[in-house]
């Protein structure tokens, strides 16, 4: 057993396709909503059916504010190393330190040298990556005096200006799978991030692959536990167990810890392009994952333990009580501006007598207070944009912009106050919206019916009251200095959503820990 105690991180590898790239983007977005640490991408510059994988990771950025970013792996034939390590010390500065260096010495050696770049031989795409780290750890080196000066065999810098430097210590992490290029990741890399797939006698081989990187360590002087070990995984959530990282989600945990705890891995990339799966590695596996490895590491031997308590749950179908609990409404009103009547809001059908909440269901009907807590989050940000604004520090202008960007502010409350990231699962696997969330549960239960018409009609008041706040900071921007429009705005907003999220988690946060948000689901 192998454990080198590194913080576990767990993240996405996405295929940059070309045809899709609005879906693409939105993956990336659900990523980080779901709370992922790291977004990766493929990184084949010659592949036409893929936009190229240094603008995206710049787009997403973009789009992004927490979420770390990376290549897996950036092709080095084809990116000239002074040239990288200025643009990742770069987007790195711009995103507040949110980027790693996924490196590669390349493959598909017909299509690198079709695109201009040297076709070469296994020795000599080691020799070449190793010159190349050389050199991107000099460019950042931006407290050491003089150009850059590195003469190899393959690349040749003759005094180049150091930096920039990036926001933060960059990892550089490397793919490989033969001994030269596993000693030189020991040697010389930050991390080592091979694919699982590429493994053929699965987990088993990581043993060995690990004494390579940890001898190159130990020959350069270096503590094997400074390379942190990722890993590219691939797998299926299903029902029932049939393989390796194929079963439920509670199968995934078992293995994925053992994956940190017996192998030393650290990093948990998993390729997929399907939201549902994204969410499910992201929302059930990661933190169970964590907490199981967080006690063993503080416990030895607790794991098993824990593992076998948690398949007596699921042996035994489930728990018989909800163990989710619906935020409750503040219960303070800013404002006297009533935009409905909370009386007569309806109730709904309570849940059969003995019904058993599995641990997935119990996760389902946790999911709705979870985005609903994202919603809160921009609400609060809403009024510190407006205390920022009444002090002078954001503009008017500035202040709408950041509305327009929100969730709150789009226009489609039909499905209910779902984030972005629920509406991007929800379409790509059911096609149009309105075949979604609400339709699902009145097919499930018609007993919801009314609790649905009313939480449909709340979504189009709360809509107009954005609009409201929207139409508020217009005329803020038109006639400065009168703010007391804006602020009823918010109050009123503050007052009617943080109500309607209360009374919409109080009544469907158990149907649909029965019945899913689409069907199939639970």
């Amino acid at each position: 057993m192998t454990d080198y105690g590194h913080d576990l991180m767990f993240g996405s590898f996405l295929t940059p396709a070309a045809g899709q790239v609005e879906q693409v983007v939105a993956r990336a977005k659900l990523c980080e909503q779901v709370g992922l640490d790291l977004v990766t991408f493929q990184d084949h510059p010659y592949q036409p059916n893929f936009v190229d994988t240094w603008t995206l990771m710049s787009f997403v950025a973009a789009a992004t504010s927490r979420i770390r970013l990376s290549g897996n792996v950036l092709n080095l034939p084809l990116r000239q190393p002074v040239v990288l390590a200025r643009s990742i010390a770069s987007l790195d500065l711009l995103t507040g330190g949110r980027v790693e260096l996924g490196l590669g010495a390349g493959a598909f050696w017909e299509a690198i040298e079709a695109n201009g770049g040297r076709r070469l031989s296994p020795g000599q795409a080691v020799d070449a990556l190793d010159e190349a780290i050389r050199i991107i750890r000099e460019v950042w080196a931006t407290d050491r005096r003089g150009g850059v000066r590195v003469e190899g065999d393959h690349y040749r810098v003759v005094g180049a200006k150091r930096g920039p430097a990036p926001a933060h210590d960059v990892g550089i992490w490397v793919g490989a799978y033969k001994p030269r290029m596993l000693r030189l990741v020991g040697r010389a890399a930050d991390g080592w991030l091979p694919s699982l797939a590429y493994l053929p006698k699965g987990p088993a081989e990581l043993v060995d692959l690990n004494a390579l990187v940890d001898e190159g360590a130990a020959a350069a002087g270096r503590d094997p536990r400074s390379v942190r070990r990722l890993l590219n995984l691939s797998g299926q959530f299903i029902r029932s167990r049939s393989g390796f990282l194929a079963g439920p989600p509670e199968q995934w945990v078992e293995e994925v810890a053992g994956l940190a705890l017996d192998h030393g891995i650290s990093g948990f990339i998993l390729g997929a392009d399907d939201p549902t799966a994204i969410q499910l590695f992201a929302q059930e596996v990661a933190p169970a994952v964590r907490e199981l490895v967080a006690s063993e590491r503080a416990e030895p031997g607790s794991r098993a333990k824990a593992v076998e308590e948690q398949r007596e749950v699921v042996e035994a179908g489930g728990a018989p009580t909800l163990a989710v609990t619906p935020t409750p409404d503040p219960g303070v009103r800013l404002t006297d501006h009533q935009l409905w009547d909370e009386s007569t809001r309806p109730v709904a059908p309570p849940p059969p007598a003995g019904h058993v909440y599995t641990p997935h269901a119990q996760a389902v009907g946790a999911h709705l207070v979870d985005v609903h807590d994202h919603l809160r989050q921009e609400l609060a940000q809403v009024r510190d944009l407006l205390e920022q604004v009444k002090r002078g520090v954001v503009s008017a202008g500035a202040a709408r912009a950041v509305l327009n960007q929100m969730t709150m502010r789009q226009s489609n409350w039909t499905l209910g106050a779902y984030c972005a990231a629920y509406c991007t699962v929800v379409t790509q696997h059911h096609g149009l919206e309105d075949n979604s969330i609400f339709p699902h549960l009145r097919r499930a239960d018609a007993g919801l019916g009314p609790v649905l018409d009313r939480l449909e009609a709340e979504h189009v008041v709360i809509h107009d009251v954005v609009e409201g706040v929207d139409q508020a900071l217009v005329d803020l921007i038109r006639n400065p200095g009168d703010f007391t429009e804006v602020q009823k705005g918010v109050d009123v907003l503050t007052d009617t959503l943080l109500s309607h999220l209360s009374y919409e988690e109080r009544e469907i946060v158990e149907p649909l820990a029965r019945y899913g948000f689409y069907a199939g689901q639970v």
